[in-house]
């Protein structure tokens, strides 16, 4: 027994070869980027460059059917579900290259049959010598194969595993910010056209009434036919504002059941957009915190050293890979002695050193790719940067300039409704024209529905903010 497993010395050398070369590992110069940041947000105000901690969206975001929304899409949304399976096949790819400096085993049973000719070499012979026309073999045995990890292939396989692992997890992060902004706009939208809506049914009553008073004149003798043209004509361009709206509100409820995995339903929603307000008090921290707040960044942060491990495993196929193999079990001619111990066993030991020499340029091709890669992921990194930057400062912007334009269309709104109503009375009293009256009109519809429109757009930008500063996923 121990004479059949006993090395030779060719396996010695070959296993201090081994030990000689496992320190060696095979490394890329490349770093990670260094990317100077500014020191605030371009639009920032001073109290928002004091870094603070990134609300969860169930604190930022406090309107109850709002919440439930958002509760719901976290749940059921098709995305994020599978931003979820994408997580579990990472975690197995991840489980298996951590194996990887195990070796390969496997076991096998054969049993051949076999009858040479008569007239053969070994027919002759086996007649001969052994006295039968037939040959068997029976072998159970158990092969291994191990590759050394001299260059460092399976801690690179290692490493890019892990950072496919955690590109996952921050997939996932970006798809449920995305997703919590995506639900907040879609609800603030919808409560925009419900306001409005109303403000359309309000002027399309407003006109009606004018164009009843007209009328009314008009059969007095009182204007021309134009008069009452032109009024119809104002109250069918308020009436036409109502279809116009009430189809956007259901594609709008269809685009939210969308996003929460429904069928498309009516959504149960706050009474008035006027109760919310922009997220004022929420700063924006300081560039670098979108480092390790942003999902974005981080994956594309990731990136860069899954590319990096990725190139020195193709570098590391250029070099010689050491193999050793071993095969033991038992073998016999006949069955009846097959586990006739110890003289059926068998055992044997090979190394090998393989050195690649020519394979038209594959290898250098794969391990050149790989490294134009790394340096792609180093370039999406810094753009993916810069994008987050710009939208930080952007929203911080928006946020700033719409709160001057609602203060400025509430003035103007709330002056061409008492221009209204004063132009409604004097008409009343003969003391204004019917132009004046519909102008009037005019202005306070259009005005009213811009100032509805500024209002969402206040809250959206406050999202977009939140978003942007790497919020929502908490």
């Amino acid at each position: 027994m121990k004479a059949i497993f006993k090395p030779h010395g060719a396996i010695v050398i070959l296993f201090c070869t081994l030990l000689l070369a496992s320190s060696c590992k095979v490394s890329l110069d490349a770093q990670q980027p260094d990317i100077a940041l500014p020191e605030t947000f371009r639009g920032a105000a001073a109290a928002a460059t004091t870094p603070v901690d990134v609300l969860p969206w169930g604190d930022a975001l406090k309107e109850e059917h709002l919440k439930q929304l958002i509760d719901t899409a976290l749940v059921t949304n098709a995305d994020l579900q599978l931003a979820v399976k994408n997580i579990d096949a990472a975690s197995q790819l991840l489980t298996q290259s951590k194996l990887g400096y195990l070796p390969n085993v496997n076991l096998a049973v054969n049993a051949t049959s076999s009858r040479p000719s008569d007239n053969s070499l070994n027919g002759i012979s086996l007649n001969q010598f052994l006295g039968k026309r037939h040959i068997e073999d029976y072998t159970a045995g158990a092969g291994l194969s191990w590759e050394a990890d001299i260059w460092g292939k399976v801690s690179s396989q290692k490493k890019e595993a892990l950072a496919a692992y955690l590109l996952t997890g921050e997939a996932k992060k970006a798809v449920q910010t995305q997703l919590v902004a995506n639900v907040a706009r879609g609800y603030y939208n919808l409560l925009m056209l419900d306001a409005q809506l109303k403000i359309a049914k309000e002027n399309e009553a407003l006109n009606t009434n004018t164009l009843q008073i007209i009328t009314l004149q008009y059969d007095s003798g009182q204007v021309t036919s134009l008069a009452v043209q032109q009024a119809e004509a104002q109250q069918l361009t308020a009436s036409s504002l109502v279809p116009r709206f009430e189809q956007e509100i259901v594609l709008q409820e269809n685009a939210i059941s969308l996003l929460l995995g429904k069928m498309p339903a009516p959504v149960v929603r706050a009474a008035s957009l006027d109760i919310f307000f922009p997220l004022e008090s929420m700063g924006a921290g300081v560039p670098a915190q979108l480092l390790q707040r942003r999902p974005d960044v981080k994956q594309a942060e990731l990136d860069i050293v899954r590319a990096k491990a990725v190139a020195q495993f193709t570098k590391a196929n250029m070099y010689p890979s050491l193999t050793i193999t071993a095969q033991g079990g038992v073998n016999s001619f006949t069955a009846s002695n097959w586990f006739n111990l110890p003289a059926s066993l068998f055992g044997n030991v090979m190394g090998g050193l393989t050195q690649p020499l020519f394979q038209r340029r594959k290898l250098k091709t794969q391990y050149e790719l790989a490294k134009i890669e790394q340096e792609k992921a180093i370039v999406r990194f810094k753009q993916q940067l810069l994008i987050a930057v710009g939208e930080v400062s952007s929203a911080l912007v928006k946020i700033d300039k719409l709160g001057s334009q609602r203060l400025e269309t509430d003035k103007r709104t709330q002056t061409l409704q008492k221009a209204t109503a004063n132009a409604d009375l004097l008409f009343k009293n003969g003391l204004a024209t019917y132009l004046e009256v519909i102008t009037a009109q005019s202005n306070v519809l259009q005005s009213e529905l811009q100032s509805a429109e500024i209002k969402r757009a206040q809250l959206e930008a406050s999202i977009e903010l939140y978003r942007s500063v790497g919020g929502g996923w908490q």
